[in-house]
């Protein structure tokens, strides 16, 4: 939501500077400039990057307009599936496990939480860590290095696609260059027409300069960053699910596995010790 808003304020703010200096819009309406600058970019992006980063690209500029996943309720959903599973293996010792981590999708502790089962990194993580810990004979330490391999690794994964969007970020400049250029070359070309005529020929070649800054700092560089955070957002998700698992593999007792999750969660998505409580207490 807050993507959407910002698109509509760098463009109100553009626009309206421009008219209150008593610019014509019209004037900056240059399809052939939009697909020269939009056009190479998009190639270019295409040439530097593997199609599973190109979509996580499309995927993640979708995602952007839909708001934030790792929210406080997401957090809040982790702890009592945690809880829930760390409950039945005290219960029902580490075996009853098994059919849920095998088959998460059709578990009736991980169907509770759709908001968690639709989260295909977290669930992965965490069952392939379970399993881990299901088969016995790891010491703790050694697991803490397991987990800490997998989200290296799931990190480097996410941050792909924020990165290759800022790099096409930084090619607006000199694409916009390029479009305005293309446009003196057109004006060179009408230089024996009535200088009306070629005025506005250079009034649009550089209009490419203009859209080429414009995408890079107010639209593209900033979707970039949102994706960034994003990606970031998802790799604390992730840390969490690892102190919890990691303090149940060292035998604390359920609740206190759970606190210790809900310490990793950064201060302004974490629930309080009260709420946390309360969420626990529901599901026992």
């Amino acid at each position: 939501m807050f993507v959407i808003i910002g698109f509509v304020v760098v463009i109100a703010g553009v626009l309206l500077g421009y008219t209150l200096h008593e610019g014509q819009i019209l004037l900056l309406w240059q399809p052939t400039e939009f697909l020269i600058i939009g056009g190479a970019a998009l190639g270019g992006m295409l040439i530097a990057n593997p199609l599973p980063t190109t979509m996580g690209i499309i995927k993640g500029i979708l995602g952007s307009f839909k708001g934030a996943s790792t929210t406080k309720e997401a957090y809040l959903d982790l702890l009592k599936l945690l809880y829930e599973l760390f409950q039945l293996a005290k219960r029902d010792g580490l075996i009853a496990l098994e059919p849920h981590v095998e088959n998460p999708d059709s578990s009736p502790i991980f169907t509770k939480y759709p908001s968690f089962l639709a989260n295909r990194h977290a669930v992965d993580f965490l069952c392939d860590t379970m399993k881990v810990v299901l088969n016995g004979g790891i010491p703790a330490h050694d697991l803490e290095e397991l987990m800490d391999i997998d989200l290296e690794a799931a990190q480097h994964e996410m941050l792909k696609p924020p990165t290759a969007l800022a790099t096409v970020a930084d090619s607006f400049p000199g694409l916009g260059i390029v479009a305005a250029v293309l446009g003196v070359v057109i004006t060179m070309g009408k230089i024996d027409q009535p200088p009306e005529v070629i005025g506005h020929s250079v009034a649009a070649a550089l209009v490419g300069t203009f859209l080429g800054v414009l995408l890079s700092y107010g639209f593209v560089g900033p979707l970039a960053r949102n994706l960034e955070n994003a990606a970031r957002a998802e790799h604390h998700f992730l840390v969490c699910i690892k102190a919890a698992v990691l303090a149940f593999a060292r035998g604390v007792p359920s609740v206190v596995a759970i606190e210790y999750g809900r310490r990793a969660i950064e201060p302004h998505e974490r629930p309080s010790f009260q709420e946390t409580e309360e969420a626990v207490k529901s599901v026992r």
